[in-house]
């Protein structure tokens, strides 16, 4: 395939860097009046520009852009998109005022989300959460990090996570998944946090990992759910089956889980919306990406994570979906890629950067996704004529996708 015309090609990655952190993030790298070829195998071939460019080969198919851009896939690294039915009980809830800790109080929240997905079949669970798997790569995102935890029993938790690999099976994206079975406490534990913990490391983990389901562990660390020793444990356990976390950290509270996850080379520690100087000097310090997620403040009328001040310490940003029933849900990685901009005032450039190759970097992906480099997954997004790249978050409902390629091919 022959992509010509663009007028802006944008997120090119010729070094094979694997993640911008600080200053860095604000490069974008691009070629203007450009032309893209993708191989046979849905890869990346080469690109230049239009007066570079030669004849296309017999019967290779060629795309005129028209003057629109080619940016990276999306790479949203937080989603929750496994779930049955919907909680928008819930957000009438929010709208009368209870807070996310009292919907949790009154049996909202993640146990609801629990009860409904151990009623619902795995077939029928598949169907639900492949709609909405869809949904998100129509809206560009070519590479998705999917997690666990609304099962909190050891038959649910492998349910959701084989509807996660039949979602990899099925469609083109790249999927990765996480076992967060530390979401909550089942409610067949209630009042015994610490054995529902020891029945994650004696019983889920070793369940989940005999059928290789995750490459990915996940703890929720915070106030009023799981403690930094709980945490530490489940890591450490984890890791004996290859499993490399990715924490939920100091959504709620300083929660001591930037420092556990720190510790430990969490690829990411993901919320962040209560840091502070010591978890922001500790991200910069490290590879483990700060991990924000804007449509879960936005929707919850939350803090947002202090993105600018991370970029300036000199830390790996990521911005993702945390596409889920109750607090964010919505995949669409271009408001979050404008609420970056708009609310957590980062550059265009930066947010996009958060939203491509610093998401992979998250997933351990950005060998293959998230810039556009010879062998890079062609995943990709096409827009219509644009002024210029600012003119994307700055109308951030304005329909500007022409048209998506995932593996290559167009969808």
């Amino acid at each position: 395939m022959l992509i010509k015309n663009i007028s802006l090609l944008a997120g090119l990655n010729p070094g094979g860097i694997l993640r911008r952190r600080g200053s860095d993030m604000a490069r974008l790298e691009c070629i203007a009046d450009a032309w893209l070829r993708i191989a046979p195998d849905g890869t990346i071939h080469s690109y230049g520009t239009m007066d570079s460019l030669t004849v296309a080969a017999e019967g290779e198919e060629c795309i005129n852009a028209c003057g629109g851009m080619v940016l990276p896939a999306f790479c949203d690294s937080h989603s929750h998109i496994v779930y049955a039915g919907s909680r928008h009980g819930e957000f009438v809830d929010k709208i009368h005022g209870l807070s996310y800790e009292q919907i949790a109080a009154n049996g909202g929240g993640i146990l609801n989300s629990a009860d409904r997905l151990h009623e619902t079949s795995e077939d029928d669970l598949f169907a639900q959460s492949l709609e909405r798997a869809r949904e998100v790569m129509l809206k560009g995102t070519g590479c998705l990090e999917i997690k666990s935890g609304y099962g909190l029993t050891l038959p649910d938790e492998l349910k959701m996570l084989r509807v996660i690999a039949r979602i990899a099976e099925t469609l083109p994206l790249t999927v990765r998944a996480t076992f967060l079975g530390a979401h909550a406490v089942g409610r067949a534990y209630a009042g015994r946090q610490g054995e529902y913990v020891d029945h994650i490391i004696a019983d889920m983990l070793p369940a989940v990992a005999a059928e290789g389901l995750a490459e990915f562990v996940d703890v929720f660390c915070d106030r009023g759910f799981f403690t930094t020793d709980e945490t530490e444990r489940i890591m450490e356990s984890a890791a004996r089956y290859g499993m490399r976390p990715k924490i939920h950290a100091n959504e709620l509270d300083f929660s001591g889980g930037v420092q556990i996850g720190v510790k430990h080379g969490a690829l990411s520690v993901d919320h962040l919306e209560r840091i502070g100087d010591e978890e922001i000097s500790l991200l910069a310090g490290s590879d483990t990406v700060a991990t924000m997620l804007p449509g879960a403040s936005f929707f919850l009328g939350m803090p947002y994570g202090p993105a600018r001040k991370a970029v300036d310490a000199g830390a790996t940003v990521a911005l993702a979906s945390d596409y889920n029933p109750g607090s964010s849900p919505s995949g669409d990685m271009r408001m979050v890629w404008a609420l970056g901009c708009i609310k957590m005032k980062l550059t265009p450039e930066e947010a996009l950067n958060a939203v491509t190759i610093n998401g992979a970097a998250a997933m351990g992906m950005s060998h293959s996704h998230g810039s556009i480099a010879a062998g890079q997954k062609a995943n990709l997004i096409l827009t219509r004529p644009l002024q210029s790249l600012a003119q994307i978050p700055y109308q951030y409902t304005t329909p500007w996708i022409e048209s998506v390629i995932i593996a290559g091919k167009t969808i």
